[in-house]
């Protein structure tokens, strides 16, 4: 998977959408969101990197009213990396996403069966995504990755938080 560089979100952009994202945050109880550690059969992984956000992630996002974890995760996939999952898949951890609020949960999956559609044009939300080899991770991925990383791949012990 190839990318291309994408400019910055005008200011206004930026400032209206954490506007937005704490309006969300006060006027919901609860927040879930989902996110596929994708290894390919060469055991790299599928990261993404948002405009809004630094570093890479793995692909996911939040979990809609009346919709399955499971659905998410094969919609998020698609939307943000060209990729279709072939279910059913594996639910790695549920975890407590302090860093975005007290009251956000991550809902992880491995995911070894799967197809890339296409390349991933960046937008407005997604910059790059693209597959890394484990011992070639981008300098800036972030910690709660590398975490769930070590865990799937290396044994480490499971997290309770993000």
């Amino acid at each position: 998977m190839t990318t291309a560089s994408f400019s910055q979100a005008p200011r206004g952009k930026r400032l209206r959408d954490r506007i937005m994202h704490a309006s969300f945050l006060l006027t919901r109880p609860m927040t879930l969101g989902v996110r596929g550690v994708a290894l390919d059969d060469a055991n790299r992984v599928l990261l993404v990197r948002h405009s809004y956000t630094p570093g890479w992630h793995f692909p996911g996002g939040g979990v809609e009213a009346g919709e399955t974890c499971e659905h998410a995760m094969l919609r998020e996939m698609e939307e943000e990396a060209c990729v279709v999952l072939e279910p059913p898949l594996r639910l790695h951890g549920l975890f407590h996403n302090i860093n975005a609020s007290s009251r956000d949960h991550v809902a992880v999956y491995v995911i070894r069966q799967f197809r890339v559609t296409g390349e991933r044009k960046p937008d407005a939300e997604i910059r790059e995504a693209r597959f890394f080899a484990l011992d070639a991770l981008p300098d800036d991925t972030t910690r709660a990755t590398r975490a769930r990383l070590a865990e799937i791949l290396d044994a480490a012990p499971l997290s309770p938080t993000w």
